[in-house]
């Protein structure tokens, strides 16, 4: 479109560029705000329709997984939140959203040529120097209805795109962008747009039936890896091998005993062998 450039994440520019039918149709851009999980959350409860997305330039109080600080400077990332109505889901089918997130994620970035691959649960990871540094977090809230099932979710994507690596967070995992991982700057707009499509189509074929899991662990470089997991409300980390994903993608790792064991949340850190 003549006159926008192709960083412009403006709600005409964006809506001139998309290729989707109704994920990015309702379309808010913000300069700045404190999340844009958190100001989601609000329109959910208040009717906001199945597919809006509200995207921010900034954010002030970016929130990745545990509760831990998601933050980039103005005009380097794509940071938005994306509203899903997956109405009638079990409770147990909220790990596929993040699923059909991540996989959305790695694919768009393949499109600008950098092989992706995923860290269980929902990081999204780059090789470089021969260490895998994560480029994108992402962050599932969710709310069930009166039955147990889910009523909405809202996916947080933040994406670091053209980040410096003079601005890149100092992370427990090594951080990286794409500008970074490939020496050049992305167009920050066709990225969301590659982005958004390829999450309406996987949506849809899971609100067909079709379980992402198979396609989402083949990107998992955790298994066959050991591991050591700190997991949530427990004191004593669990080392063992990563093994596989049950059908609801929580990851199986078996202990030096022997012993088989299914962690459905907590942090993971890649060991060597």
């Amino acid at each position: 479109m003549e006159g926008i450039n192709d960083d412009d994440l403006t709600v005409t520019a964006v809506g001139a560029t998309l290729t989707t039918t109704w994920l990015g149709r309702s379309y808010e851009y913000l300069p700045w705000i404190g999340s844009t999980n958190d100001e989601m959350k609000q329109r959910a409860a208040a009717g906001a329709p199945h597919g809006a997305v509200l995207l921010a330039d900034y954010q002030a109080a970016g929130r990745g997984r545990l509760d831990r600080r998601w933050e980039a400077p103005p005009g380097t990332s794509l940071l938005f939140s994306a509203l899903l109505r997956p109405s009638g889901w079990p409770a147990e089918r909220g790990g596929w959203l993040t699923m059909l997130a991540a996989l959305a994620v790695a694919e768009s970035i393949e499109t600008v040529g950098l092989p992706a691959r995923l860290k269980w649960p929902n990081d999204v990871m780059l090789e470089q120097d021969g260490t895998w540094r994560k480029v994108c977090g992402l962050l599932l809230d969710t709310s069930l209805d009166a039955a147990g099932r889910l009523e909405w979710a809202i996916a947080g994507i933040g994406l670091n795109v053209n980040l410096p690596a003079a601005a890149l967070p100092d992370t427990m995992t090594p951080a990286t962008s794409l500008l970074v991982a490939g020496g050049r700057p992305i167009a920050r707009r066709a990225l969301l747009a590659e982005l958004l499509a390829r999450l309406e189509s996987h949506y849809a074929a899971a609100a067909a039936g079709h379980s992402p899991v198979p396609e989402w662990s083949a990107r998992l470089l955790t298994l066959g890896r050991p591991v050591r997991v700190a997991r949530t409300g427990t004191g004593e980390p669990l080392v063992g091998m990563a093994e596989a994903t049950d059908e609801w993608g929580h990851l199986l790792v078996r202990d030096s005993a022997g012993q088989l064991h299914t962690i459905a949340a907590g942090d993971v850190t890649l060991r060597e062998r």
